[in-house]
């Protein structure tokens, strides 16, 4: 499965038969296929860690330690 990013990508190599396009561009995409990974690495470890609390009074209570 290809992400947002390796998508947009292709139609750029696509559009670079018909345009000039910078090299920069390509550069911006790699560096944005490094956020979009953290980001859904990130979000995985939000899901598990807010997956294991009952509810989410529970998960803030015991993340902040009111009761």
């Amino acid at each position: 499965m290809k992400t947002a990013i390796e998508k947009l990508e292709m139609k750029i190599v696509e559009l670079e038969k018909e345009y000039a396009i910078p090299h920069k561009i390509y550069e911006l995409c790699e560096e944005a296929k490094v956020e979009e990974r953290n980001n859904i690495i990130k979000t995985g470890d939000d899901f598990v860690l807010y997956a294991r609390w009952i509810s989410g009074k529970h998960y803030f209570e015991d993340r902040f330690k009111q009761k």
